[in-house]
C-alpha cells in the first residue's frame, strides 16, 4: 500500500519531456482543528451544465445556493472533465484518464482495454479507498459507469415503460454498492424520465414505483439530506457523492420553476449570450483576458425563427431544471448547518461536460434508454417539428445547439467536443475549515481535472491508494490534489492533460498552450488558453515547431492511457 499525499509530487512520467518542467514544489495537507481532521467530502456533479448556466459565472438563471458556495469559496476558470458523462464520471471515481478506467467512450464494449464499457478492476473508486480509511461511504444519482445490456427492441421498450420487470439494470458486481459505497439511490443508465425513471434503484433493488408527484431532481436531494442527517450522528467522517440528472434532457421540469422562466428568453439566442458574457467580465471569471467572446455559432435571427415560441420555453424549461438543482443544494447545504457539519465539509460542484447541442427529438424512441410511452402507455412525443412544447413527462426535447453555444458562453462547440465548450467546467470549491481566508469568493487560474478529486479525497483524508485492491493490480494514481490551492491558491499541478473522445483530441500543457482538433484525420488547432481561453485565435501556422512538438507529446500520452488508435504522430 503506499499513501499517496501532495509533497510526493505525483506526475504523469512521459510529460517530463516537456522543456518547461521544473522541480515538484512541496504540498502538503491541509488539517482541521475538530477532533477528527479529517473533513467529510460531497461531489456534486451537474449533467450537461452549459459553462456559464450558474449565476455565479454569468448565468441569469437564479442559483443562489451555488452562488453562497461561491462567494465563501473558489471558483476555478480551468478546471476540465473527459467530454461526456461516462468517460468523465469514470475519471473523477478512479483519479485515472478515462480510458484507463476502462470506459473511453461510451457503456458498452469494444473489447479493447480503455473501451470495455463499465469500471475497470484495474482501478479503485474514491468510495472503495476512503471505505477502507474509516469514512462512511454514500451516492444519489447517476451511475452511469457499467455495461448495459440492450435487449431485443420490443422488450426493451417494454423494459424502458416499466411493463416488463428484470432485476438487474446492469452486471451486479459493477453497481455503486459493489464499488465501494455503503449507500445508493438512483438510476444506473444514462438518460431519465424524470417524473417516473428507468433503472432506478436502491442499493441493488429495483424501485419498481414512485410515489405520485415524483421528480427525480427533488428525490435525489432528499435522499441526500437523509443520507447526511444519518451519517452526521455517527462518529466517522463521510464521502458524499451527489450525481443529479439534471439539467441533461428530455427538458423536464416542475411547472411552477417553468413559470419563472417563462418570459426569460424571449429575446433570443444573441441577446442571451451578449448578455451573459457582459456578466462574465464583470464578475472577472478570465481576469488576464481581454475580448473573450468567441463568434456565435449561427447567423441565423431570432427574429426571422419561426419556432421562436418553442425555443423560448425550451430554453426556460432547462433554467427550471437548474434552478430545481440549486434548490436542492441549498437543501443539502442546511442540513449540513443544521447538523454542525458545514464548516468541516469539503463540497466541490462541476459538470461533467458542457451543455449539449443533441437534438434528441432526432433519437429513435424505444431504443437504448429513450422510451417511447410512458408506464400506462400513453404515447411519448420526440417533437421533430416542434409540434409539441417541453416540460411535461409526455414530451422528450432537448435545447439543441444554439442554446448550448449560449450556456457555454464565452466558448465555441459544446459536449464531446475537445474544445473547451466541451471539456472545461464551472468549478467550485467551498469549505470553511480548510479554505483559507485570502482565497475565499477568488477565482482561481490553476488549471485542474476532474481525476483530481480522487487524489483531493485520499490526500484530505490520508488515506492509503493501493497498488492492489480485491487482488488486482491498480493503476498508479494520476490525479493531483487540490488541496495547496485551499490553502495558498498554488500548486505544481499537472504538467500536461490529454484528452479523446471519439476521436475529439487535444492536449493541453502546463504554460496553457493547447492542440485540438475534429476527429483524427482533422490538422491540429493551436490555442493560448492564457490569452485566448475561448480558442479563437489558431496560431498553428505560425508555430509548426510548437505542433510538431505537442502532437508528439500527444502520441506518447495516448500510448500510455490506452488510447486507440493513437493517432499522435503524423
Amino acid at each position: 500500500m503506499n499513501k499517496i499525499t501532495t509533497n510526493q509530487g505525483l506526475r504523469v512520467a512521459f510529460c517530463a519531456l516537456l522543456p518547461t518542467v521544473a522541480a515538484a514544489a512541496p504540498e502538503r495537507s491541509l488539517k482541521s482543528a475538530n477532533k477528527d481532521p479529517r473533513p467529510n467530502i460531497i461531489v456534486i456533479l451537474a449533467d450537461d451544465l452549459g459553462y456559464s448556466d450558474p449565476g455565479c459565472y454569468g448565468g441569469e438563471i437564479e442559483t443562489p445556493n451555488l452562488d453562497a458556495l461561491a462567494r465563501g469559496g473558489i471558483r476555478f476558470n480551468s478546471f476540465f472533465n473527459a467530454g461526456r458523462s461516462c468517460p468523465t464520471r469514470a475519471s473523477l471515481l478512479t483519479g485515472l484518464y478515462q480510458h484507463q478506467a476502462g470506459i473511453g467512450r461510451m457503456t458498452f464494449d469494444e473489447h479493447l482495454p480503455g473501451y470495455r464499457g463499465t469500471l475497470s478492476h484495474n482501478a479503485v473508486t474514491i468510495a472503495e479507498v476512503l471505505r477502507q480509511a474509516g469514512y462512511n461511504t454514500g451516492m444519489v444519482g447517476k451511475w452511469h459507469v457499467a455495461e448495459t445490456p440492450l435487449l431485443p427492441h420490443e422488450e426493451q421498450r417494454q423494459w424502458l415503460a416499466h411493463q416488463l420487470y428484470r432485476p438487474l439494470f446492469a452486471p451486479p458486481e459493477n453497481y455503486p454498492t459493489q464499488r465501494g459505497f455503503d449507500d445508493f439511490y438512483g438510476i444506473i443508465y444514462g438518460v431519465a424520465d424524470y417524473f417516473d425513471p428507468f433503472s432506478l434503484v436502491e442499493g441493488e433493488t429495483p424501485v419498481q414505483q414512485v410515489p405520485k408527484g415524483y421528480y427525480i431532481t427533488r428525490a435525489l436531494s432528499d435522499k441526500a439530506v437523509s443520507y447526511v442527517d444519518r451519517y452526521a450522528k455517527g462518529d466517522k467522517p463521510f464521502f458524499l457523492y451527489l450525481s443529479y440528472t439534471a439539467p441533461h434532457w428530455p427538458l423536464h421540469a416542475l411547472p411552477e420553476d417553468i413559470a419563472r422562466y417563462e418570459n426569460s428568453y424571449k429575446a433570443g439566442w444573441e441577446a442571451v449570450r451578449n448578455a451573459r458574457y457582459e456578466r462574465i467580465r464583470k464578475l472577472g471569471i478570465f481576469p488576464g483576458a481581454d475580448n473573450f467572446l468567441s463568434q456565435r455559432q449561427f447567423n441565423d435571427s431570432w427574429d426571422d425563427n419561426p419556432t421562436s415560441e418553442w425555443d423560448a420555453r425550451a430554453m426556460a424549461v432547462h433554467a427550471a431544471m437548474v434552478y430545481r438543482m440549486d434548490q436542492g443544494i441549498g437543501e443539502l447545504t442546511e442540513a449540513l448547518r443544521r447538523n454542525g457539519q458545514l464548516d468541516r465539509t469539503l463540497i466541490l460542484f462541476l459538470s461533467d461536460n458542457g451543455c449539449s447541442n443533441e437534438n434528441c427529438q432526432d433519437y429513435s424512441p424505444g431504443d437504448n434508454d429513450r422510451p417511447d410511452m410512458t408506464r400506462d402507455g400513453e404515447p411519448i412525443v420526440y417533437p421533430r417539428k416542434k409540434e409539441a412544447m417541453p416540460g411535461p413527462e409526455t414530451v422528450f426535447a432537448s435545447i439543441g445547439a444554439r442554446w448550448a453555444n449560449v450556456a457555454n458562453t464565452p466558448f465555441r462547440f459544446w459536449k464531446a467536443k475537445s474544445f473547451n465548450g466541451g471539456i472545461c467546467t464551472p468549478m467550485i470549491a467551498h469549505w470553511p475549515d480548510g479554505i483559507s481566508k485570502k482565497m475565499r469568493g477568488r477565482v482561481t487560474s490553476q488549471m485542474g481535472h476532474v481525476m483530481d478529486i480522487m487524489a483531493t479525497c485520499v490526500d484530505l483524508a490520508g488515506a492509503d491508494y493501493p497498488e492492489v485492491y480485491a487482488g488486482n493490480a491498480i493503476i498508479p494514481l494520476e490525479g493531483r490534489s487540490l488541496a495547496p490551492v485551499f490553502a495558498t491558491g498554488v500548486r505544481r499541478g499537472h504538467d500536461c492533460l490529454g484528452f479523446e473522445h471519439f476521436r475529439q483530441s487535444a492536449f493541453i500543457t502546463r504554460d496553457g498552450w493547447k492542440i485540438v482538433r475534429q476527429g483524427g484525420d482533422a490538422r491540429w488547432e493551436l490555442y493560448d488558453l492564457k490569452n485566448d481561453p475561448s480558442e479563437m485565435h489558431d496560431m498553428a501556422a505560425a508555430q509548426p515547431e510548437r505542433v510538431a512538438s505537442m502532437t508528439a507529446l500527444y502520441g506518447q500520452w495516448a500510448d500510455k492511457t490506452l488510447v486507440e488508435p493513437s493517432p499522435g504522430r503524423k
